[in-house]
């Protein structure tokens, strides 16, 4: 594409050669005509004058003769004088004797007009002027014919043009030259604002141009500068917004999902993709039902649709192996003229309330059974011994043995529900100091050996390596006696139960690994909640209240340590706990 300042300036440059080049032939046309017939009025009056001198000659061919020489002379021409008849009686530049007759020259058939002529019947092209030789009588006695080369008149016209060609190249050359700094003084400012203008187009909101002066040109420079500020303002404003949003958005905890009126999902936050378990990206401008499988979904945006009333609904979704509970709240987004321009789905994930809403209730329900068996069988066998059996020396003693045993087993209940909600507590303190975990698993397997050995189980304790750590010896204590108990209680008589420390940089692993029934994998995932049992009747014939394993948990975690299970059913559990020798400063 040609640019506007050379379109300007050959406009301008061709415009002015023509005007110039017109002038110039119109000029040259006017000298050359103007020295033609200052020519011709010169040569008419000589023409005259040389005839009258030949006239006072009286015609004598030999007077006349020199009178043509000698005026030829004077003149600078060729002079001719002819007789009436056409003969030739005096010749400036030849003998008059050997001429042809001129009476039928051109010039002297067209002398009554006094034509000048051009002459090519010599040599060297001459300017011819005629006139007659008139006697006393009034009568044409001859003709006198003045010559002058036209080279004189060709070279004058040839420097009228030298002149007008230097004039107008020197004019031309000065009229470029301004047409060049006049048109970069009023283009360059232009040029400078459409760049600026194309940089602002292209999103450049930081382009400026010079603003050098202050006539229009210069206006629309500070113009563009006032636009492209504001528009980097807005810019910045918008782009700071929508950041805030897009952060808003892919951060927020609840999924996001936007649909149009066509049905394609246009948006879909990072949240969605937990949810779902799902790359959503690829969601995007595809049609909802292609995509979302669960049909629950598709009810609920259909009836958006249908009805663009908002809608509500807690919903079961099953993610993999998992079934997670969503509140769902879908809203049609109506334009300022009440028109539908699409769906917003957002997914709030209420699986853990409904955990928590479902532990509340088992707890609730454990706890109601676990003190109605004790408090039942002791006022059961109240009610015994007030009604006579008391005077039975055999049965007042067992039933006080059962009544004892199940206050025991009342009191332990009590006490673990009073631990666990003390350790459970925002403002529980571990008394950390200095220990050696070796000493301390030691000591536990040194105490629970028996219990062990009474029930046919082997307990073994290895370790290698310095075991210092930061903790609480009394909690690190707690610990060690639930995991193992827990061991003994679910491992058959002649089994094994193996305990062993394990060095491992910072960390300091404790395994405790039994050879019992084992826990089948869905119920591991729940085996440290509270009054959770893997075999029911066996845990709670052998005393178990269900509450040990939560409180080795929430101890672990209060220590910064992380525990974790293995185990298959029918070949033992092996629990592992993971302490860092030093605890992390709050």
């Amino acid at each position: 594409m040609v640019k506007f300042r050379n379109r300007l300036i050959v406009s301008i440059l061709t415009v002015t050669l023509l005007v110039m080049a017109g002038l110039g032939i119109i000029i040259g046309q006017m000298f050359k005509d103007f020295y033609v017939d200052n020519l011709t009025n010169r040569m008419k009056k000589e023409a005259n004058l040389a005839a009258y001198t030949i006239l006072n000659g009286n015609l004598e061919p030999e007077t006349t003769q020199m009178l043509a020489r000698q005026i030829s002379e004077n003149l600078d021409a060729r002079v001719t004088v002819i007789l009436a008849d056409g003969t030739v009686i005096g010749e400036s530049e030849t003998d008059p004797e050997i001429m042809e007759n001129h009476l039928n020259r051109p010039e002297i058939a067209a002398i009554r007009e006094g034509v000048v002529r051009y002459s090519t019947t010599v040599e060297t092209e001459l300017l011819f002027y005629a006139v007659p030789l008139k006697t006393e009588m009034d009568e044409t006695a001859g003709y006198l014919r003045l010559a002058i080369p036209i080279q004189t008149l060709d070279q004058m016209n040839r420097t009228i043009w030298g002149i007008l060609a230097f004039s107008f190249t020197i004019a031309f050359i000065v009229i470029m030259s301004v047409t060049f700094r006049v048109a970069n003084q009023m283009v360059k400012p232009i040029e400078n604002a459409t760049i600026v203008a194309n940089e602002l187009a292209e999103g450049n909101f930081k382009a400026r141009t010079a603003e050098e002066s202050k006539d229009e040109v210069g206006q629309l420079s500070r113009s563009i500068n006032v636009l492209a500020y504001n528009l980097e303002q807005v810019t910045k404003r918008h782009q700071m917004q929508q950041e805030r949003l897009e952060t808003l958005i892919e951060n927020m905890g609840s999924g996001l999902i936007f649909i149009n009126t066509r049905g394609d999902i246009i948006l879909c936050n990072k949240t969605c993709q937990d949810i779902f378990a799902e790359n959503t990206d690829l969601w995007i401008n595809e049609l909802y039902h292609d995509v979302i499988k669960h049909k629950e979904i598709i009810k609920i945006v259909q009836d958006i649709f249908m009805t663009e009333q908002k809608q509500r609904r807690q919903i079961k979704l099953p993610i993999h192996l998992e079934v997670r509970h969503f509140d769902v709240y879908g809203a049609p987004i109506i334009s300022n003229h009440e028109k539908l321009k699409g769906i917003a789905l957002v997914f709030h994930d209420i699986t853990e309330l409904k955990k928590l809403e479902q532990v509340r209730k088992d707890f609730v329900a454990n706890v109601s059974h676990e003190l109605k068996t004790p408090v039942t069988s002791i006022k059961g066998f109240t009610e015994t011994l007030l009604d006579g059996a008391m005077d039975d020396e055999k049965l007042r003693e067992k039933f006080l043995k059962i009544i004892w045993k199940e206050s025991e087993r009342l009191q332990s209940l009590i006490q673990d529900l009073l631990e666990l909600s003390k350790i459970e507590q925002h403002y529980f303190q571990l008394n950390l100091q200095q220990t050696n975990l070796a000493t301390i698993v030691e000591d536990v397997v040194t105490l629970l050996k028996s219990k062990a050995e009474e029930k046919g189980i082997m307990l073994e304790f290895s370790s290698t390596g310095s075991f210092d750590l930061q903790g609480d010896p009394e909690r690190l204590k707690q610990i060690v006696i639930n995991l193992i108990n827990n061991g003994i209680m679910y491992t058959p008589s002649g089994g094994r139960i193996t305990v062993a420390l394990k060095e491992n940089g910072d960390e300091l692993e404790l395994t405790v690994q039994d050879t019992g029934i084992g826990i089948g994998e869905a119920e591991i995932p729940r085996i440290f909640e509270r009054f959770y049992r893997v075999d029911r009747a066996r845990s709670r014939n052998s005393g178990g209240t269900g509450l040990g394993l939560a409180i080795v948990k929430h101890l672990v975690e209060a220590h910064d340590g992380k525990i974790r299970v293995e185990s298959v059913v029918g070949g033992g559990t092996t629990f592992i706990i993971a302490f860092q020798r030093q605890q992390l400063e709050e």
